[in-house]
């Protein structure tokens, strides 16, 4: 009926009705199947009672249809173990077809991005990112260098300020603790600045406290 206007069907269609066939043909094959085992245990028991009453002609001729009975019942057991090895088949095939389907969809839809991509724009933007990209990291050499320059240049000047400072300070301290001292005790303190650390008092051998104290103020700020 689907080819009686020229048009074949889909193979999903196909597979779909194919598998719909298979699966009714089990179900009659399971009904029958049932109906057979119901005489079976029919005939069973006729044979058991007929023995009990010593009909045995009638024991052997129902013995017969048992026979047969089990002999289709595996018959249809064997049947409908292949009817769903086909519908096992018709699914792989139903498998293949759609793992083609989806290779072909990510085929166009690759084919489509390569085209959309413009391999020339891509190659002349990455030279431009590489080129802007130099820059940057030379600028910021520079800057780094033009920083460091600049820190260098006020550590040395603060160094110097420091050591001005330092030099003025002690020389303003030797100087009023010069003026402080009596003209001996400036003799005294001008010998001493590359001599021995203490000083003995003339005559009576004992050391002066306030030159000591002045000696140890003015090497504490040499230092």
């Amino acid at each position: 009926m689907g080819n009686l206007l020229g048009k074949d069907k889909p193979l999903k269609e196909v597979l779909r009705e194919n598998k719909r066939m298979i699966n009714k043909a089990v179900r009659e094959l399971d009904r029958e199947k049932r109906g057979l085992e119901n005489e079976e245990k029919r005939l069973t028991i006729e044979i058991k009672k007929a023995a009990k009453e010593n009909q045995m002609q009638s024991v052997k001729i129902m013995a017969k249809d048992l026979v047969r009975t089990r002999q289709h019942v595996s018959k249809f057991i064997e049947m409908r173990s292949h009817l769903q090895g086909c519908a096992l088949k018709l699914q792989t095939v139903k498998s293949h077809q759609a793992m083609a389907d989806a290779m072909m969809n990510t085929a166009n839809a690759m084919k489509k991005m390569n085209k959309a991509v413009n391999v020339q724009t891509i190659t002349k933007m990455m030279a431009e990112f590489e080129k802007e990209n130099a820059k940057t990291e030379m600028m910021q050499e520079v800057m780094g260098d033009a920083i460091d320059d600049a820190l260098a240049d006020d550590t040395m000047a603060s160094e110097e300020q420091e050591a001005q400072i330092v030099n003025q300070v002690l020389d303003e301290i030797g100087i009023t603790f010069t003026n402080e001292l009596p003209e001996a005790s400036r003799q005294q303190l001008a010998q001493e600045a590359d001599g021995p650390a203490k000083v003995a008092v003339a005559g009576g051998g004992v050391e002066d406290p306030a030159l000591s104290d002045l000696e140890a103020r003015l090497n504490n700020l040499k230092r």
